[in-house]
């Protein structure tokens, strides 16, 4: 689906606050409520817009230990592709997967409340998947965390 900068605003503006009244949106972008309701489902039915999320402090949660996992697969079969994949799915500490060209096969952001429930998360993976090499990096502070995607609402 091509944007143009009207449906670029829309996106732009749903991102920082997905909570904006459609009256105000529509008036934000230069449209007015029909219309600007028609382009957000538009968007919404071809997954331009996945979802309208609240963003939590994972801290205030007790959820205060970042992971960042990196897997190594002993195989590149399409099997084990899919099995590791539905084991990350199913499992809700995992908070982003990503498959990777490089020294590793996948990376994992993990979150959990401490080192307890990172060591059962680990023998999850490892007990229902063989692995080649599972490394770790501990998060010691966030620095930057955004949701906000850099779109050019400016320019067609």
């Amino acid at each position: 689906m091509e944007l143009d900068r009207i449906d670029r605003k829309i996106v732009a503006t749903l991102m920082a606050d997905a909570t904006v009244p459609l009256a105000r949106l529509a008036d934000m972008v230069g449209l007015s409520q029909t219309p600007c309701w028609k382009r957000v489902r538009k968007l919404e039915d071809n997954g331009v817009i996945r979802g309208r999320v609240a963003l939590v402090d994972p801290e205030r949660l007790g959820l205060g230990l970042t992971v960042f996992a990196a897997v190594s697969a002993p195989e590149q079969s399409a099997d084990w592709q899919r099995k590791f994949e539905v084991i990350v799915d199913a499992m809700p500490e995992v908070m982003e997967a990503y498959q990777l060209a490089g020294s590793h096969d996948y990376a994992l952001r993990i979150v959990v409340r401490d080192m307890v429930e990172f060591e059962r998360i680990r023998r999850q993976i490892t007990e229902a998947i063989p692995v080649r090499d599972l490394s770790v990096n501990f998060a010691l502070r966030r620095l930057k965390a955004q949701t906000v995607l850099p779109i050019n609402t400016v320019s067609a």
